[in-house]
């Protein structure tokens, strides 16, 4: 398996996914805008998100791939379609019975998750109707996560990346064909949700099929494979979701502020992008990488393949971190400022932005960090760092809530993320797992001064096309366009002449098994 090009595989295919997305985002934005339908909706939409998020983007795999991995080595391809039936039937069982619970404990729920909304009866009341609507979801994209494992233990990426463009898909088609015929644009959007669920799972079974792998429906048992999967699967989850879980910890903190749940959404929407392509991209690949390595002793494999997925991810995630920081406000105002989005609204939402943009590097570097203990059956540890990461969350957003409003929440989110990264690493680092080797420690801090003159090159590059980007639509996204190529061409130009990468380096990494 060649690390770089089945990650740049996931990459591109999660990039086209996102594109959709911010389609999708500049779509509600018009429509719903930041008000309360707008604030019911999103809080309501977070559970999904939330679950895709943690399941759909690798953190299943943390137990799943290196238990498929071995029964497919030690018993074949039989051995290992069983084992995945034993698991789909317990966890059908299980998730039905969250399902119901859920949609019976709703509004309990989200006196939890939105406490502010309750000064609001009718925005209360439009949350609980959307989540009652979207919930289902996680039944659906729970067992697309099983789907997409399968497939990836195989090396076929391509199906799973590709399924969240038929959530994007699915909502824009929402967005166009049921809010208007819908007196509540947020009604229509959360059917969309619900209805995207069902089409994801039946394009992986389609692809599961295509890959000579049906599965049955068996009567749940609790094997001892079973009862392991779900042992490590736990703690995996919780930890492959840390991010997801920051967020809805300030999620609820800012429903106590009108608009804030809006504008970090929208923030978040920004930042994720990279995240995806770079980080989720690199750890779903990196985790059978790192299995397969280990299993067949290839110490020295192990060690390339983990400095590599940091050089190459820290390549890409500096850079994209200090281009939406230079570029919040332009970003923001291109994409979402019309209709109901005010230009108060940019403002904020940039703020979140630049400081979302801040964490970046931390977020991707989890997501690089993790599959070293996952590959090694160890969910453990990063679980434990996660419970750290999520207090400390907690407390440094609720004190510096009451000073800054939301901008305190997504501070909190981003100090959050630095700690767990650096937790993780330093944990690798003392079990001997992980040691930065010559050409990363020589390569980071110049990829960190390329990075800083491309955001030089920014500022004055948006200072000089200003003017386009208060133009119409496709003026302003031309410009904006024109300054995100302007600083890409920066960069690489000055990669080249520091020596951070060169062509035949990255020419090689799409070559070496």
């Amino acid at each position: 398996m060649n690390l770089v090009r089945s990650a740049a595989t996931i990459g591109g295919t999660t990039l086209l996914s996102r594109l959709l997305g911010f389609l999708r985002d500049v779509m509600v934005a018009a429509a719903v805008g930041t008000g309360p339908v707008a604030d019911a909706f999103f809080v309501a939409f977070r559970f999904p998100n939330m679950f895709r998020s943690i399941f759909a983007e690798g953190a299943f795999n943390s137990a799943f791939v290196p238990l498929f991995a071995k029964r497919l080595e030690g018993g074949g391809k039989e051995a290992a379609r069983r084992f995945a039936e034993d698991a789909l039937a317990v966890l059908l069982v299980a998730l039905l019975l969250i399902t119901i619970a859920a949609e019976l404990a709703t509004p309990w729920l989200m006196l939890i998750f939105a406490p502010g909304f309750s000064e609001d009866p009718q925005k209360f009341d439009w949350a609980v109707e959307f989540t009652r609507i979207t919930f289902p979801y996680l039944l659906f994209i729970s067992l697309t996560a099983l789907q997409s494992a399968i497939l990836n233990s195989l090396g076929r990426f391509f199906p799973g990346a590709a399924a969240p463009v038929m959530l994007n898909v699915t909502l824009i088609f929402a967005i166009l064909f049921l809010v208007p015929l819908t007196d509540n644009p947020g009604r229509a959007l959360a059917w969309g949700v619900a209805a995207a669920g069902v089409v994801q799972f039946v394009w992986l079974s389609f692809s599961l099929w295509r890959a000579g792998i049906v599965l049955r429906l068996r009567r749940p048992r609790l094997t001892p494979e079973v009862r392991r999967l779900f042992r490590l699967g736990v703690p995996g989850v919780i930890a492959g979701g840390i991010t997801q879980v920051n967020l809805t910890i300030g999620t609820m903190i800012a429903s106590l502020q009108a608009g804030a749940v809006s504008w970090l959404y929208y923030a978040d929407r920004i930042y994720q992008l990279p995240l995806a392509v770079i980080g989720i991209a690199i750890g779903i690949v990196l985790l059978p990488e790192l299995s397969r390595r280990l299993r067949a002793n290839d110490t020295e494999g192990v060690a390339w393949s983990q400095n590599r997925a940091i050089e190459f991810s820290m390549l890409l995630t500096i850079p994209a971190a200090v281009g939406a920081a230079m570029l919040s406000f332009e970003i923001i105002r291109v994409l979402f400022e019309r209709g109901a989005f005010t230009r108060a609204d940019t403002e904020a939402t940039a703020l979140a932005l630049i400081i979302y943009s801040a964490g970046l590097p931390a977020f991707v570097l989890i997501k690089v960090f993790q599959p070293g203990f996952f590959a090694r059956e160890d969910t453990k540890t990063p679980l434990r760092f996660a419970a750290i990461s999520i207090a400390v969350n907690i407390a440094t957003s609720i004190v510096l809530f009451v000073p800054f409003g939301f901008a305190g929440i997504a501070t909190g989110t981003t100090v959050a993320a630095w700690l767990n990264a650096g937790q993780l690493g330093w944990r690798l680092n003392r079990q001997g797992a992980f040691t930065p080797d010559a050409q990363l420690a020589r390569r980071l801090p110049l990829i960190l001064l390329a990075a800083g003159g491309m955001g030089a090159t920014l500022w004055f590059g948006a200072a000089a096309l200003s003017p386009y980007l208060d133009e119409g639509l496709a003026i302003s996204l031309a410009a904006l366009m024109v300054l995100i190529g302007l600083g890409a061409v920066a960069f690489f130009f000055l990669c080249q002449i520091t020596g951070a990468v060169r062509l035949g380096d990255l020419r090689r990494a799409f070559t070496r098994g």
